[in-house]
Order: C-alpha cells, then sequence, then structure tokens
C-alpha cells in the first residue's frame, strides 16, 4: 500500500524545523558538541577515528545507525498505518515518545561529565532517534516540503531561488512582455516562499534553546516535545489535504 503525502501550511513544517533547531542547540550545549539533527558530521568523525580517537566519537559513531534505524521505522509505520492522516500522526506521536524519553533521560543524566558516560550515550541517540523519526516523516508525509532539520541543502536551494527570483524580475522589468522571465520569477518565489520560514523556524529553534538551556538546562527539549504535540494535535483535529 502507497501512502500518499499531504499538503500542510507552510507554518507546519517551520514548527517542526523550529523544535529540530532546539533540540540541536540543548544537544550541542550539553552534550559535548553533538548535533542531532543530522548526521553529516558524524561521518567526518567516523573518518576522522583513523588518525585520532576521540571520547566523544561513541556517541557520534553511534549517530549514524540510529538515524538509519529511525527512518526505517518511519517508513514501516507509514506503510501499515494505511491512510495518510493516520500515517502522519502515528509518526509523530512515536517522535514524541522518543523526545519524551530523551528529556527524562538527559534529565536524570545531566550535567554530563563524559560524552562516552552511558547516560550522555544514551541521551544523544534517543535525540538522534527522534530527529531520524522526523526528517523521515517529512520526506515521506508532507508533499513539497523541505528538510526541517538539515539546513545545508535548504540554504543553497534558498540562494538559487533568491538569485533566480532576482534575474527573473529583472529581465521581466526590462522586457514587460516577456513571458517566460514572469513565469520564472513566480516559480522561484514560490519555492523561495516555502524554503525561507523552514530556515527562520530552525535559526529561531536554535537562538531560544539555546537561551532557554542556559536558563533551565536540560529542561529546555520541553518546548520541541510541546510544539510537536501541538502539531500532532492539529493533524488529528484539521487533517491536512491529500
Amino acid at each position: 500500500m502507497t501512502v500518499r503525502a499531504l499538503t500542510v501550511p507552510r507554518l507546519v513544517p517551520a514548527l517542526l524545523a523550529c523544535a529540530a533547531g532546539v533540540v540541536d542547540a540543548c544537544t550541542y550545549l550539553a552534550l559535548f558538541g553533538l548535533f542531532v539533527a543530522q548526521v553529516t558530521g558524524s561521518f567526518v568523525i567516523v573518518g576522522a577515528q583513523i588518525l585520532e580517537l576521540d571520547p566523544a566519537a561513541l556517541i557520534r559513531t553511534l549517530a549514524i545507525p540510529a538515524f538509519f534505524v529511525a527512518g526505517g521505522l518511519t517508513a514501516f509505520l507509514v506503510e501499515v498505518a494505511g491512510r495518510s492522516r493516520n500515517a502522519l500522526a502515528i509518526a509523530l506521536a512515536v517522535e514524541i515518545v522518543l523526545l519524551g524519553a530523551f528529556i527524562a533521560v538527559g534529565l536524570i543524566g545531566a550535567p554530563f561529565v563524559r560524552p562516552d558516560a552511558p547516560l550522555a550515550v544514551a541521551t544523544g541517540t534517543l535525540g538522534i532517534a527522534a530527529m531520524g523519526m522526523q526528517s523521515a516523516l517529512v520526506r515521506l508525509m508532507l508533499r513539497s516540503t523541505p528538510s526541517t532539520n538539515v539546513m545545508t541543502a535548504n540554504t543553497t536551494q534558498a540562494a538559487i531561488d533568491l538569485a533566480q527570483l532576482l534575474a527573473a524580475a529583472r529581465r521581466a522589468r526590462k522586457n514587460p512582455d516577456d513571458v517566460d522571465a514572469k513565469a520564472e520569477q513566480r516559480q522561484a518565489y514560490d519555492r523561495f516562499a516555502v524554503l525561507w520560514p523552514v530556515l527562520a523556524g530552525f535559526l529561531v529553534g536554535t537562538m531560544g534553546g539555546a537561551v532557554v538551556f542556559s536558563a533551565v538546562g536540560f529542561w529546555s527539549p520541553l518546548i520541541s516535545l510541546v510544539v510537536v504535540s501541538g502539531v500532532m494535535v492539529w493533524v488529528l483535529l484539521a487533517p491536512p489535504r491529500d
């Protein structure tokens, strides 16, 4: 059974990006520079271990299989759920459970003294799994939505779209009858309009998460838990359009 992707308001991916930003800021500050929203750095760490052993390498190495397994589990849940709304709600519910466990273990273990301590590894792995779930559910379930937790490709695409938008607008001003320029301008604008709220949401999340973490420590990811829970409630009460 193939579950169709859903169309959601632009606020939904922006909120999910904000939640991911909060979690990423928290783990960066609490877990020795660990980024859980993406695993690019983990591949670098694994490669660098050829030359230098790092106590923080264990948690970053585990990030790769944890993210992979979470993505696969999301795909399986989406397939089993059948209906699009149910699939999205279930995937969000599992992410909420993982976030709750991440916060609970983090509160028990914080402040962390060593990056390879069991509770530090468990906390980081749970955060990575939660973000892996989110990354997969967005890719599988939300139509025409950019990644809400990996900003590298989003930033590149936003720069391209903005440049194409300005170039097409310039051509349209010089030649008001240039239908192709106007069409390209409209398409670039539509793409940029989808991307910038996600970029802004992630940035707000990282900044807000850092400020809140400095005040209350590992309680700060509760913001993400509330945000993702709110998105799930919205899915159940006001389902996206197929």
